[in-house]
C-alpha cells in the first residue's frame, strides 16, 4: 500500500484539533484511553475520526481472492508498506500537523526498551511533524506499571534523548513522573497498592 491509496480518505475525514487538547502516546495504550475516556481535556488519534475507524482492526488484502485475508496478515516488522502500518503512519502524521499550543505524550517507564523509541511512531512520525510555529510545549507524562518496574524516570536517557529531539525542534518540554491524575485511574484497579495511598 501507499500514502496514495489513502489520501482521499485522509483529504476526507481531515479535521482541526483545538489548541492543548493533543495527547499523543506509546506504549500506554489501555491507560491513555481510560483518560481521555473520563476526561475530555485530552484527544489522542483514536479520538478523531481517522482513529476512531481503524483503531483495533486488522485488515490485509488477499492476493488470491478480491476480499480481505482474515487468516494472516504481515505485521509492521515484516512488511514495511503493509496497510495498517501506511495508515497509522499517515493518520499519525496529520494529527501531528494539526496540534497546536502545548501537547501532551504519555509515555511508558517500566518498559525495558526505554520509555522514548525514535523508531515508534510517535518518535519516527508524530515529533518530526510537529510544527515548531504552532506547538510550544510539550508536556511529558512518565507512567509507571503501578505494580510494575520503575525502570526510567524523568532524568532517563531516553527521556534525555526526547527533550534534545524537541530542544532542537525549538519546543519547550517538561516532564512529570506518574502524572497524578493517569495513576489515580491504575489505583482503580489496584486500591490496595502503596502509591494509592492518599498522602503518597
Amino acid at each position: 500500500m501507499t500514502e496514495e491509496d489513502y489520501q482521499p480518505l485522509m483529504e476526507m475525514a481531515r479535521q482541526s484539533i483545538p489548541c492543548n487538547k493533543s495527547l499523543f502516546w506509546s506504549k500506554t495504550h489501555d491507560l491513555v484511553h481510560r483518560y481521555t475516556k473520563i476526561n475530555n481535556d485530552f484527544l489522542t488519534l483514536e479520538d478523531t475520526l481517522l482513529g476512531y475507524i481503524a483503531d483495533g482492526i486488522s485488515w490485509c488484502g488477499n492476493p488470491f481472492d478480491s476480499g480481505v485475508n482474515y487468516e494472516s496478515c504481515p505485521k509492521w516488522t515484516e512488511c514495511e508498506s503493509n496497510p495498517s502500518s501506511v495508515y497509522w503512519k499517515l493518520a499519525s502524521k496529520m494529527f501531528a500537523e494539526a496540534s497546536c499550543g502545548t501537547v501532551q505524550v504519555m509515555l511508558n517507564g517500566s518498559t525495558a526498551s526505554g520509555a522514548f523509541r525514535k523508531s515508534s511512531i510517535f518518535g519516527s512520525v508524530e515529533i518530526v511533524n510537529l510544527n515548531p510555529e504552532k506547538v510550544s510545549k510539550m508536556q511529558i507524562w512518565l507512567m509507571h506499571d503501578i505494580d510494575g518496574p520503575q525502570r526510567e524516570s524523568c532524568t532517563g536517557h531516553s527521556i534525555a534523548q526526547l527533550k534534545e529531539i524537541l530542544k532542537n525542534h525549538n519546543i519547550s518540554v517538561s516532564c512529570e513522573d506518574n502524572y497524578r491524575p493517569a495513576q489515580l485511574l491504575q489505583c482503580t484497579r489496584n486500591p490496595n497498592h502503596t502509591a494509592c495511598a492518599v498522602c503518597s
